[in-house]
């Protein structure tokens, strides 16, 4: 079994902080649907951004056209209005994103078409699609409700009632699609909504390429059918749950400055400034970066509501504090790449960490070091990235087996890691 040995050390220096693939998804799926060319700029191709590529390609959308930049990569997307069925299956491998977003979309060909996947996205939840498709009969299939799953027949609009708490991703999908059916929509939310920024990330994208969307309070969104999708020019700003990483990496290290972040960014993870802020950290925002110096932190509770992609994260952060933390409302995370909640609790308390898992969120009491020794991703790149910004403060080397999950969002991880002064080699566990 092939494993990362990463030595501790004490991170210093300036990282270019990748564009966000929560953006980098809903652009590339309007340029699909607009039509002219759109230039998309500042992508990385991770394995999830490959996924909605491929399945755009599927739906008939022509390949893009990739340029190579220093750091990134900018697309050149044709669109096409008129959606169809190029390859009857759409693989999302593990891209929760593509899966949802895709969906309501390939309901347009009115024909059968069957999304694949792979790892834990086979059984990650899609009841609230079912419910929809039940209501309006629309044909599909399945083996228990994972995938793969079957489609054949059209989405009509009308009024769609479906809960918030689930996952935003549903919404943002049926967002996707309804502007293009003959008649209007209401999207009504039987529940409070959770994770507001991702909403509001798909309405901005949305109107940047000509889709008009009205948000009654974030409890109902009004619709009209009939719109057009038109070809822009977008660059993609950087990832600020990506940033976190580094964030907390600075605050344990010998800081860090996280360059092309937006700052005043509608991504919900930009929580991440003041949770750390509230937890001591010296930081300074400036124009396009954040400028992270060491600090004590301290405990706080952190309610992880609209931000639940930080809690991995913000629990090392939590474990290395001062005072015991609280994360709360932080529920969905069972149902991410993996159950993030038993995964960051079980690798941390290998490393010595004091973290008492509870059924909505954690329990943390810090610690001044952690020991070292052989953890494991869970085959998720937000705990492999996580463990490694723990190494930061271990007395001996961890060795980190499934690495390689983070190539889901973000390959360039261990060369960024290097270059702020990480110590890694691969090593064979026998």
């Amino acid at each position: 079994m092939q494993s990362l040995e990463i030595v501790p050390s004490l991170l210093e220096g300036s990282v270019r902080i990748p564009p966000s693939k929560s953006i980098s998804h809903r652009a590339i799926i309007c340029a699909g649907l607009a039509d002219g060319i759109s230039r998309i700029e500042n992508i990385i191709l991770s394995e999830d951004i490959k996924a909605t590529l491929e399945g755009l390609v599927a739906l008939g959308v022509p390949k893009p056209a990739a340029e190579q930049e220093k750091n990134s990569w900018t697309l050149n997307i044709r669109g096409t209005p008129n959606i169809k069925s190029v390859s009857p299956t759409v693989n999302c491998r593990e891209s929760g994103s593509t899966l949802r977003f895709l969906l309501p979309l390939a309901t347009l060909t009115g024909e059968e078409m069957t999304f694949t996947g792979q790892g834990k996205l086979v059984e990650r939840p899609l009841d609230v699609y079912y419910d929809i498709f039940d209501e309006q009969q629309l044909a599909y299939s399945t083996s228990g409700g994972l995938l793969p799953l079957t489609i054949n027949g059209r989405l009509k609009p009308g009024t769609y009632r479906l809960k918030g708490n689930v996952s935003s991703q549903f919404i943002t999908g049926l967002m996707f699609l309804l502007p293009l059916l003959k008649g209007d929509s209401h999207l009504i939310l039987t529940t409070k909504l959770e994770s507001r920024g991702y909403v509001d990330l798909t309405l901005d994208v949305l109107q940047k390429f000509g889709i008009e969307i009205e948000n009654r309070g974030y409890q109902e969104f009004f619709i009209r059918g009939n719109q057009k999708y038109e070809s822009c020019n977008y660059r993609v700003e950087g990832d600020y749950s990506q940033a976190a990483f580094w964030i907390v990496a600075g605050i344990l290290g010998q800081g860090i400055d996280c360059v092309d972040l937006n700052p005043d960014s509608l991504q919900g993870d930009k929580a991440i400034i003041d949770i750390v802020g509230q937890m001591g950290a010296n930081l300074e925002i400036l124009a396009n970066r954040v400028r992270i110096r060491s600090s004590t932190p301290q405990a706080t509770v952190i309610d992880a509501e609209h931000c639940p992609d930080l809690v991995p994260v913000l629990a090392v952060l939590a474990a290395l504090s001062e005072g015991t933390s609280r994360i709360i409302n932080a529920g969905r995370l069972r149902i991410k790449e993996s159950d993030r909640l038993k995964a960051i609790t079980t690798e941390l308390n290998k490393l010595g960490a004091k973290i008492t898992e509870l059924d909505q969120g954690l329990v943390i009491e810090g610690v001044k070091s952690l020991r070292g020794g052989v953890v494991d991703s869970w085959n998720d790149h937000r705990i492999a990235m996580a463990l490694a910004v723990a190494s930061l403060r271990c007395k001996e080397p961890i060795y980190l087996t499934g690495f390689e999950a983070v190539n889901k969002s973000y390959p360039a991880f261990w060369k960024d890691f290097k270059e702020l002064g990480g110590k890694i080699d691969e090593w064979h566990l026998g």
